[in-house]
């Protein structure tokens, strides 16, 4: 029998998201997550979607992700899924930051290792972690192909006028100092996605893809491929978010530090940690904002304004890099979840041909669906994102290759 799994890990800070998928229909055969990596409180849940059974959790010391993958290997040995298996094609990883020059999956060795480190100053809080959850698998696996699946090759695409900041260039590229764009896996799935429910291929439609969720991001993507995106050299700039700024101007940081005698690190842990929705109200859960704003809470207000105020501006500045708008996709937690966030965010909007049917807006459901009335110009759809499958099949067509 030819290997047809793929295992797709998530190496987080303190924590391991992982998914084992047969590539054979994409089915899902397990899925869980290590979290609190490192404290005394570490817990592990584990899903075996193969056979039917509950979950079942272990909680404990857990010391580092080694020891996490080692015990998610053990769990997945009890369903016959272990790590040893022969039908085990590859082990796909996110790596947030891939810099300009990884367009596309890749297989790992030494000399991709290394980049990704080389990469640590632009992505302090991720590459890291991705890099030790690659390390502790080929310790494990040695034999097994692993591949680096970036977040950021999606959006590689971008023209020059896009990428650039408008600084110097010999400053800009002596630091690496362009915008990279982030949630790539997301974007590139959910556009291909939103072609399918029109019925069209990738190649034939423009599609505004609005990712939503604790982290957000708003793209444009001409005939499947990315011309425009939110974020930029880092993950902080663009929409506002749960707990980061998004736009800004840059200013704010030198009259923070010069004014309020903060420091490089207290300003980035305010404009990364301390901002967004959490630094306008207090919550960065939109449905507790939803119901502090239906008490008459004038403070969630004033932040679910700004935010519905920076996502239509953003709508606005897609439609017109791309010139023909076929579909606007909203995804991720609160994209797929918040009808009135995507209510909102294209009221007013009906000149350009975006409407929402609010029946079909009220609708949930787990599949791609259109929101927006038959006869209407521009597709609105909500479409969930599934970026472990969109890493999965990319290692898969990689290493099958």
């Amino acid at each position: 029998m030819s290997a047809t799994r793929v295992l797709v890990l998530n190496s987080g800070s303190s924590s391991l998201k992982y998914q084992l998928l047969d590539m054979r229909d994409s089915s899902r055969l397990a899925s869980g997550l290590v979290e609190r990596i490192g404290e005394r409180s570490s817990r592990l849940k584990h899903t075996p979607l193969a056979t039917g059974g509950g979950s079942r959790e272990q909680s404990g010391p857990i010391a580092d992700h080694d020891a996490a993958l080692k015990a998610v290997a053990e769990e997945l040995a009890k369903d016959g899924l272990g790590l040893d298996s022969p039908e085990l094609a590859a082990v796909g990883h996110r790596v947030v930051h891939g810099g300009k020059h990884f367009t596309r999956p890749t297989v790992i060795d030494d000399t991709v290792l290394a980049e990704i480190e080389r990469l640590i100053p632009v992505a302090p809080l991720h590459n890291p972690a991705n890099l030790t959850g690659i390390r502790t698998a080929t310790t494990l696996r040695p034999d097994l192909p692993q591949v680096a699946v970036f977040d950021t090759a999606f959006h590689t695409t971008m023209p020059e006028a896009a990428a650039r900041y408008a600084i110097d260039v010999e400053t800009a590229d002596a630091h690496r100092v362009r915008r990279y764009g982030f949630h790539g896996t997301s974007h590139a799935y959910v556009s291909r996605a939103t072609a399918k429910l029109l019925g069209r291929t990738p190649e034939e439609v423009n599609v505004i893809v609005l990712h939503l969720g604790n982290g957000a991001s708003a793209s444009a993507v001409e005939k499947g491929r990315c011309v425009d995106t939110s974020m930029g050299l880092t993950p902080l700039e663009g929409l506002v978010m749960g707990t980061r700024s998004g736009d800004a101007d840059p200013a704010v940081i030198f009259h923070l530090a010069r004014v309020g005698g903060m420091s490089i690190d207290e300003i980035d842990a305010l404009l990364n940690k301390k901002s967004g929705l959490v630094g306008l109200c207090g919550d960065n859960d939109m449905r507790e904002i939803r119901r502090r704003i239906d008490e008459g809470d004038e403070q969630a207000k004033l932040a679910f304004d700004i935010y519905i105020h920076r996502l239509k501006k953003y709508i606005g500045a897609y439609y017109a890099v791309l010139g023909r708008v076929d579909a606007v996709a909203f995804t991720a937690g609160v994209g797929e979840n918040a009808a009135p966030v995507r209510a909102a965010a294209v009221a007013g909007l009906d000149s350009l041909g975006l409407v929402v049917d609010d029946g079909l807006n009220a609708v949930r459901g787990d599949e791609p669906r259109l929101i927006s009335p038959a006869d209407a110009r521009v597709a609105v759809a909500v479409v969930p994102t599934d970026e472990e499958l969109e890493i999965a099949t990319q290692t898969y067509a990689l290493v099958k290759r």
